[in-house]
């Protein structure tokens, strides 16, 4: 277990004019107007060491979202950041945004579907700030999704095995905390496609996790489908890892060392057999062979090639329309002033 950091290196992350905080948690918002409401009631009742705020990212969602966080912020009796999204960015964009308005020593990041228990918040947080730990995350005994969701999630895992500087076999969940020093290295990357998990490893090594428990989805169905699954694993592939390109360079490599082969065997089957077939099967097989092996790779280099496109060309990370905070978020007004 690493020591705890001095006191200066945990307190002082708030932004200039604010007063430090312990924890902010940093929740994303889509179609959660069932649940979000309950959410924060439920964080409202835990007392943390420095106190805590929730900031909560609509990430455009279809649903009410929007109404019920404005009521949240009238309402809340704890320090409440709402942000809205001028549309539908993705889970780990509404991430970042919440992350660039936290002030937090520490900052928790969780669902907005209560699957992820609000008690647990305390004990995670404590984890890391007593541990001294820069990022902790959490892992399940039991996880209460649907089966292909759950297939999905080791998936993703074991590619990030592969393609991340991550320990082996951790678990990389939603529901994280992480701190102010991570918080900040985090979010100076301003690229359209991040993927929160890939940039924590880019910033440091002294990670941890804890067993928390997970319950069942308390009202409608996953946001994820598997569109979303795939669109989050080529961000892993290709925003932080040159493996694809490097597994398609050796595809390739494969497929000339088969075609020698292939063309030596040619040569000396016509200068000495005398009875030759037409060969048409076997030509037509090593043709569509080699023109998917070539598609592939055309393929991987594509996609790094547009994102590198769009990136040139400022596509956002994420527009905020409003941010809207609660009275006891509100940042104190010096003397001075």
């Amino acid at each position: 277990m690493p020591p705890t950091p001095p006191l200066a290196t945990v307190i002082g992350a708030a932004p200039t004019g604010q007063p430090p905080l312990g924890l902010s948690i940093v929740v994303p918002v889509y179609r959660g107007a069932a649940t979000v409401g309950l959410l924060v009631e439920a964080l409202s009742r835990l007392s943390p060491e420095g106190g805590l705020e929730v900031i909560l990212v609509n990430d455009g969602s279809p649903d009410n979202s929007a109404e019920v966080c404005h009521a949240i912020v009238r309402t809340a009796s704890i320090p409440v950041v709402y942000i809205e999204h001028a549309r539908n960015y993705g889970e780990h964009n509404a991430v970042m945004t919440g992350l660039r308005h936290a002030r937090g020593s520490y900052v928790i990041t969780m669902d907005d579907d209560l699957q992820n228990p609000p008690e647990e918040v305390t004990r995670l947080y404590d984890h890391a700030r007593l541990g001294g730990w820069d990022v902790v995350y959490t892992r399940y005994a039991e996880k209460k999704h649907a089966a292909w969701r759950n297939l999905g999630s080791r998936f993703a895992n074991r590619v990030a095995d592969w393609l991340l500087d991550k320990p082996r076999g951790l678990y990389l969940s939603s529901f994280r905390c992480m701190s102010a020093l991570v918080v900040r290295s985090v979010t100076r990357y301003r690229g359209p496609y991040p993927y929160v998990d890939g940039l924590i490893m880019q910033v440091t090594q002294r990670i941890d996790s804890i067993q928390v428990r997970h319950l069942p989805r308390a009202e409608g169905r996953s946001n994820y489908t598997l569109v979303r699954l795939i669109r989050l694993w080529l961000n892993l592939a290709t925003s932080f890892s040159l493996a694809p390109l490097r597994l398609a360079m050796l595809a390739g490599a494969a497929m000339a060392l088969l075609g020698t082969i292939g063309a030596a065997a040619t040569i000396f089957e016509a200068l000495f057999s005398h009875d030759t077939p037409s060969g048409w099967a076997s030509t037509m097989t090593v043709i569509l062979l080699v023109a998917g092996v070539q598609s592939m790779i055309l393929g991987v280099m594509g996609e790094y090639i547009g994102r590198t496109f769009l990136s040139a060309n400022g596509k956002p990370q994420g527009t905020v329309r409003l941010v809207e905070r609660s009275e006891a978020a509100a940042p104190r007004q010096t003397e001075a002033a």
